[in-house]
């Protein structure tokens, strides 16, 4: 699994959850199910920095969460 910060809703018009990966642009999922669009989402980030690799593009660094003491 992933370590970027995934955003997941409900799309009306496509009628489908859509997830976006607002660390690695253009990088967005959908599926009819909240499961489904996660496992997407998980395929899309792995596809997006293999693509990255290959066309020697900087990579982002997941930001991480904060800790709350």
């Amino acid at each position: 699994m992933s370590k970027y910060e995934i955003i997941i809703y409900w799309s009306e018009e496509d009628e489908a959850f859509i997830a976006e990966v607002p660390e690695l642009p253009g990088c967005m999922a959908d599926g009819k199910t909240y499961q489904e669009v996660i496992s997407n989402v998980e395929v899309i980030i792995q596809e997006w920095i293999e693509t990255a690799n290959e066309l020697d593009r900087p990579i982002p660094q997941p930001k991480g969460r904060l800790m709350y003491a």
